[in-house]
């Protein structure tokens, strides 16, 4: 759920730069009228940016309150790159056009930005960055999230024919200097005539196209007393008069650029983009660039957040870089956090590796810390070329056979060399990476997720209310075991049902309720309808406060074939809720026989897709129920003992920021020189990276066509389809790879395919 209330520029950030050129690449034009009620945090907005080399002209349009009179002189007090320009009152587009035309010539780009609207702290250097990157586009916006007076987000597939019927855009954008005086800018005189849309208008009939970046980047205020709105009715007619006949001026379709796209084909990695390096000074603070994947709803994105809100910020700067198209819901968790960066939202992917390399190069970066993300291991070599000195860092959540042959603990490992210290979340995993992968002992470690104790407390909760709340009845004298997880093929649902099946015929004092959802749920409700299982089952779909299906909870049951050390796992335990579970990866670890049962995985990884479970693997799931259920207040008053002691989220962040620090002061002199003996070898880093590019390009494809989907309904942009080749007893066969319009698992994907196979 978006938080309308996190809007950006409520504080003003202290950012210390040390520039090299003091020559401004952006102007900022704000038109003023009366406008001192909201201007503060426009002002915080615009200090806050991560692109310092701008110069911010005010325009006072007439203003008449002599308090907004005085706000203006204070506001060209507070930065030597703020000009106030005053002039007579003559509306919006002429004023916007009278800052542009006081434009410093060495500014690249104009930038309109109204006296209360907020924009978020990176949106300049994206915009830039895009702009550079992006040399036939004129101008780059964001998508919109309108607050206040009314809240919703406007979230827009660029479409020049439907432009010209409806506007798509808002005013606010980077518009590169030139194409904006090619078109004689607004031009319109008129006031309260749609001058932006006219704008946007003009630039697509010169030819001119946009960028549209994939991320909330802009604010607009709604504001409630609807003045503004009172005017454009009244001038509705003469406004659509004139953007029609612009509109008419548009001969030719004008195809937008739009993230994110699978653009990437054996191009040339590029190293340098044009973008001015601001050096922003970090106070003796350890600046960290952590590379994630995405900013979604999982364990290993759990642990990403909790690292970045709870580490020491007097200690610790941290940057982030993200590498997965997603929605992301919980990037505004990330924002409030750190600086973030989402690569695929406004980059072509052979300018990231230069984009990295700007940032590091901006913050000084003591460390880069990969976690789960692919892009990174690929770029890792690379970085340890170019900065040799720099000591890197990663965390593996667990190791997977079932996906190439170890996962993530087998791209760390072919890197090794490269890492200066691997971190892992239970013991086991750290067995395997020195036992299975060789890896030195001393460069791996173990450092427990944890749980947040205070959020994960019974006392919080009252059983009675929740149960009420989620609509669940008749559930008094039973047992309630719960089943929190995605609803997918590592989980082993079809292993729960066989386990209920088994259960339900030896007591009847027990529900079991289901919480999540994934490409298996459909195969689940038919087994709890073949069954019969109705009475014993509830499918509650994705809960996002998971802490209130604890609190109503007697225990949780845990089946799955892979974990690393489940969250579900710590968060039982922390709401004394014990735990059954199967003896996979660090589970033995948190769960003893004080707190729960851990059960055999007698199923092999690589028989994943096997559902024919056998009554060894399930009965033993059955007596350990059980004998919870028998002993259950005593499992109860032990479980959140056992968090307590080692187990939060606190002993982490404090176990992660001495590994931080360790890795500062014990300097690795041999992964140092593994770097300078890089850089003779350096095209081959940087065909590793071109390498998982191209070997992941229909993935990326996916989940681009996924987000399009999430916001549009249906795939949009580029629906080119790749070829892949697939063997096959009946010989090596050229498929096309179609789009797939449902929301599924790239290893679903695959077995469509092979199905097909089989079929033809």
């Amino acid at each position: 759920m978006f938080d309308y209330s996190l809007e950006p520029g409520k504080e003003r950030k202290i950012i210390k730069y040390n520039k090299t050129d003091d020559k401004p690449k952006i102007t900022i034009v704000t038109a003023y009228y009366n406008g001192h009620q909201y201007i503060d945090q426009t002002i915080n907005c615009v200090l806050n940016q991560t692109f310092p080399f701008w110069e911010w002209i005010i325009v006072n349009d007439g203003s008449i309150n002599q308090e907004s009179i005085e706000k203006l002189k204070e506001i060209e007090k507070i930065d030597k790159r703020i000009k106030v320009l005053s002039k007579e009152n003559s509306g919006l587009a002429a004023t916007r056009d009278y800052g542009a035309n006081q434009s410093d010539k060495n500014a690249e780009y104009l930038f309109f930005l109204d006296d209360d609207d907020l924009i978020h702290p990176t949106y300049l250097e994206c915009a830039y960055a895009t702009l550079q990157t992006n040399k036939e586009a004129a101008w780059a916006y964001t998508d919109v999230v309108n607050f206040e007076g009314m809240e919703f987000k406007w979230i827009k597939w660029f479409d020049s024919e439907m432009e010209k019927k409806e506007n798509l855009l808002v005013a606010t954008a980077l518009i590169r200097k030139t194409d904006f005086f090619e078109v004689n800018g607004y031009e319109l005189r008129e006031k309260a005539v749609n001058e932006d849309w006219n704008l946007w208008l003009k630039l697509l009939a010169a030819g001119k196209k946009p960028v549209r970046m994939n991320f909330d980047g802009f604010w607009y205020r709604r504001k409630k007393q609807g003045s503004e709105l009172q005017r454009s009715k009244e001038n509705i007619k003469r406004a659509l008069e004139i953007v029609r006949a612009t509109g008419e001026k548009i001969k030719e379709d004008v195809e937008a650029i739009q993230y994110p796209k699978q653009d990437y084909n054996w191009e040339k990695l590029i190293e340098e983009i044009d973008i001015p390096n601001a050096s922003i000074m970090n106070d003796d603070k350890i600046s960290i660039l952590m590379i994630i994947p995405w900013m979604i709803t999982g364990g290993a994105d759990k642990f990403n957040l909790d690292l970045v809100s709870r580490i020491d910020k007097k200690k610790f700067n941290i940057i982030i870089v993200t590498t997965q198209p997603n929605t992301n819901p919980w990037r505004q968790e990330f924002d409030n956090q750190a600086i973030v960066y989402d690569l695929t939202t406004f980059l072509d992917k052979k300018y990231w590796l230069a984009f990295v390399n700007h940032i590091i190069t901006q913050y000084h970066i003591d460390i880069i810390f990969n976690t789960n993300s692919f892009v990174g291991y690929s770029m890792l070599p690379y970085l340890k070329a170019r900065y040799p000195e720099i000591p890197i860092m990663d965390y593996v959540h667990m190791e997977e056979w079932y996906n190439r042959a170890g996962g993530y603990s087998r791209d760390s490992s072919v890197i090794s060399s490269c890492i200066d210290k691997t971190l892992v979340c239970n013991k086991h995993s750290e067995k395997i990476l020195v036992d299975y992968f060789k890896r030195n002992p001393n460069e791996v470690k173990t450092v427990y997720i944890g749980v947040d104790e205070n959020k994960f407390n019974p006392e919080n909760y009252h059983k009675e209310e929740i149960l009420k709340e989620l609509k669940i009845e008749n559930v008094n004298q039973k047992y309630i075991i719960s089943y929190i997880c995605r609803i997918s093929e590592q989980k082993r649902p079809l292993l729960l049902m066989e386990i209920l099946r088994s259960l339900k015929e030896i007591r009847k004092d027990f529900i079991c309720i289901i919480t999540g959802d994934g490409p298996m749920l459909e195969k689940v409700k038919k087994m709890i309808r073949r069954y019969d299982l109705q009475d014993f089952t509830i499918l509650l779909g994705n809960i996002k406060e998971t802490e209130k299906v604890y609190a109503i909870s007697d225990m949780t049951i845990n089946c799955s074939i892979k974990e690393g050390l489940a969250l579900t796992a710590y968060e039982s335990l922390a709401m004394g809720v014990p735990v059954v579970t199967a003896d996979v990866g660090g589970q033995s670890e948190l769960v003893n026989e004080d707190v729960g049962k851990v059960v055999p995985c007698l199923q092999q990884e690589k028989e994943i897709r096997n559902f024919d479970y056998k009554e060894e693997e399930i009965k033993p799931y059955v007596r350990g129920i059980c004998e919870v259920l028998d002993n259950l207040e005593e499992c109860k008053a032990n479980c959140r003992k056992r968090i307590l002691k080692g187990f939060t989220i606190n002993h982490m962040v404090e176990n992660m920021e001495k590994e931080f620090e360790n890795v500062i002061q014990s300097k690795n002199i041999t992964k140092v020189e593994t770097g300078y003996a890089l850089q003779k070898a350096i095209d081959i880093c940087k065909e590793l990276i071109t390498s998982y590019y191209i070997a992941f390009k229909d993935e990326y494809k996916w989940l681009c066509d996924q987000v399009n989907i999430e916001y549009f309904g249906q795939i949009r942009g580029n629906a080119e389809s790749s070829y892949d080749y697939f063997e096959t007893p009946m010989g090596k066969f050229r498929l096309k790879v179609i789009s797939i319009t449902k929301k599924m698992h790239i290893y679903e994907q695959i077995k469509s395919i092979l199905r097909k196979l089989r079929r033809n």
